[in-house]
């Protein structure tokens, strides 16, 4: 967690999340729900930077296929944060305006 900058951003947001939760009220599911994100989440950005250790590790020289690789480990953390914030959205929005 020390080195990587998005694992840090994902552990502010998980603090926040869980802050904004405790003042919300969470029902027992909806903490089920968080909590699958939030390991999701880690879990996927530490797949992530495996990849790109792994294709650093292979070759230092510019290959397109290993840029194809990091891309697409990249990507999958970029939709799986963005579905999470839509889940939060719809989680949260609610308890805010209703």
């Amino acid at each position: 967690m020390r080195t990587e900058r998005n694992v840090k951003f994902h552990a502010v947001a998980l603090i926040i999340v869980s802050i904004a939760g405790l003042f919300t009220g969470l029902s027992t599911t909806e903490w089920l729900i968080i909590l699958i994100l939030f390991g999701g989440m880690l879990a996927l950005e530490m797949m992530n930077t495996a990849i790109e250790r792994v294709v650093d590790l292979i070759t230092t020289e510019h290959h397109p296929l290993a840029g194809q690789a990091k891309d697409v480990g990249s990507g999958a953390v970029l939709v799986f944060a963005i579905i999470s914030a839509i889940i939060g959205l719809i989680i949260f929005i609610p308890k805010w305006f209703y």
